[in-house]
């Protein structure tokens, strides 16, 4: 994964592009020499397809010119820099995101639901797992994600900042075991084996290698775990495990609220 970031410089300009006519920004320029066909929108649209292909970091601005039929310092009529490329594009994936709550669900049930739509956005998008966001894009999609999920903790009793910190905390999880899993994926595709073939592979070299009297624990508990996983690790497993354990947490937080 890239180690690209959000929101480095908040400027009114990249404001102004992510709200687009909101502050008097229009996501489409029709000056002289400027292809009235493109727009941000349009830019923005094409930029995350061909992140999800190929990854962000082979995003640039010239391979994305090229793509849209223009020559690359065209694109900087539309957007200042491929950092606020990145926060439009984020903004962009978060304002497709669901955003309602099934009638009748228990504020646990709708953490369940805020948990899984970001990851199933970010098996979508793996690109978005890469990037952080501890600033974020400001944008109307950031703040629509935000609002509704703050929402999924309605009845839960917790404090404004309890609420806070526990969304922070799940979302942190989501991402990282995101991340796993597209590295995992990743090996897969390199290699052309999944973690079962991998695992059945390596698992008769670590016998003949893994001390037990020297680590007990682990060669008990590993081999276990490989049996019962089919793999040193299961992204979907550690995902359900670590989704439900952070939400059972936070539900005994609310118990003492």
């Amino acid at each position: 994964m890239s180690g690209e970031r959000t929101s480095a410089d908040v400027t009114l300009a990249t404001l102004r592009l992510l709200w687009r006519g909101e502050v008097g920004e229009s996501s489409r320029h029709t000056g002289r020499g400027r292809p009235r066909a493109l727009s941000v929108d349009r830019i923005v649209d094409m930029a995350v397809v061909l992140a999800d292909a190929d990854g962000l970091a082979a995003l640039t601005m010239r391979s994305l010119a090229g793509e849209l039929g223009v020559k690359a310092m065209t694109l900087y009529n539309y957007v200042p820099s491929r950092d606020a490329l990145i926060d439009l594009m984020l903004d962009a994936v978060y304002a497709a995101m669901p955003r309602e709550h099934a009638s009748g669900s228990s504020w646990q049930q709708r953490l369940r639901d805020v948990a899984d739509a970001n990851r199933s956005m970010m098996v979508r998008h793996p690109w978005v797992a890469g990037v952080s966001t501890a600033r974020p894009p400001l944008g109307p999609g950031q703040m629509a994600k935000y609002e509704h999920e703050l929402t999924a903790f309605s009845d839960s009793g917790l404090g404004d900042l309890q609420i806070d910190d526990a969304l922070t905390c799940l979302l942190a999880f989501v991402q990282a075991n995101a991340r796993d899993r597209a590295a995992a994926s990743r090996a897969h595709e390199q290699d052309g084996r999944n973690d079962a073939e991998w695992w059945e592979s390596v698992e008769p070299l670590v016998e003949c290698f893994l001390d037990a009297d020297m680590y007990p624990h682990a060669a008990r508990i590993g081999a276990a775990s490989g049996a019962a996983r089919g793999s040193a690790f299961d992204p979907e497993h550690a995902y359900r495990f670590g989704r439900d354990r952070i939400i059972a947490g936070v539900s005994r937080l609310a118990d003492t609220a």
